[in-house]
């Protein structure tokens, strides 16, 4: 894509932002799957990972959240936002403050799993308080077992997050997740991270299809570079090929929570997420 067809298109997303959508046709191979002609994510259930916002405190993430046109959220455990540490009370009432403002938690994580049983059983607790059906988690290999009784007491899911070729003796692709699972719970899935699983060598749209049983979250993003450093982007900077990841996520329908993880620029993230939101409706508005 030259620089100019970039800039087009993020001026058609940015556009589209701001003023009300209208049908336009997509790509050949979409088969958008929401009947609601004004929804511009085509039911993609498409909100923010709130690790983008990690540094700003939960009423300035909201009011980000809300800035760049989005509805749902997957809550990172950071003490700004809803934490482990709160007590149950302390975690229902600040996720009530999301509902309020019109934003609906799907999941939560990224939450470690690397410390026994115990403190495994202590995140679903954090996710039931929140009340969201879906732990995006970090286990290890041998958390199986117990990971898989407490999926069925609590009826929770769990989206193992892959991290990339860095994270060898556990989960650098989603291949890698669903080879740990498949004798388990099917309520045990994955958490695709898009970047990550580039630099793990795997084409991401082409395991979004072959994952889709077990696909239960998508943190969305783009990267300058593969290799063992990460090395996150604004959306359409980047080297990542967004239009068939879109594709796979509208050919599966999927309906796990699409996550924009904006990882750059911590204390003012705000331009960064808002640009890569704007690039991803350009690609769906079908912009040239």
């Amino acid at each position: 894509m030259s620089k100019f067809e970039r800039r087009q298109l993020l001026k058609a997303g940015a556009f589209a932002a701001l003023v009300p959508t209208f049908p336009v046709p997509s790509f050949a191979s979409f088969r958008p799957i929401a009947e609601d002609a004004k929804d511009v994510w085509h039911g993609l259930k498409v909100g923010v990972a709130t690790y983008s916002l990690r540094e700003l405190p939960i009423e300035k993430a909201i009011q980000a959240v809300s800035q760049v046109g989005l509805k749902h959220v997957s809550i990172k455990n950071v003490k700004n936002h809803i934490d482990l540490t709160h007590s149950k009370e302390e975690r229902k009432q600040r996720a009530q403050m999301f509902r309020d403002a019109g934003i609906i938690p799907l999941s939560v994580g990224n939450v470690s799993m690397r410390k026994g049983e115990e403190e495994a059983r202590q995140a679903f607790d954090y996710a039931r308080d929140i009340g969201v059906s879906t732990i995006v988690c970090s286990p290890s290999h041998d958390a199986m077992p117990f990971l898989d009784k407490l999926v069925k007491e609590y009826d929770i899911k769990l989206a193992i997050h892959n991290h990339g070729p860095e994270d060898k003796g556990f989960f650098p692709s989603p291949y890698d997740v669903m080879r740990a699972v498949e004798k388990f719970d099917k309520r045990i899935g994955l958490c695709i991270d898009v970047g990550h699983t580039a630099r793990a060598g795997v084409d991401p749209a082409e395991s979004i299809i072959k994952c889709q049983e077990r696909l239960y979250d998508v943190h969305l993003k783009d990267i300058s570079a593969l290799g063992d450093k990460n090395t996150p982007i604004e959306a359409g900077r980047g080297i990542l090929d967004s239009k068939s990841i879109l594709d796979a996520l509208l050919k599966i329908q999927f309906q796990g929570h699409v996550g924009f993880e904006y990882e750059k620029d911590g204390k003012d993230p705000i331009p960064g997420l808002a640009e890569s939101v704007g690039y991803y409706k350009g690609l769906l508005a079908g912009a040239k």
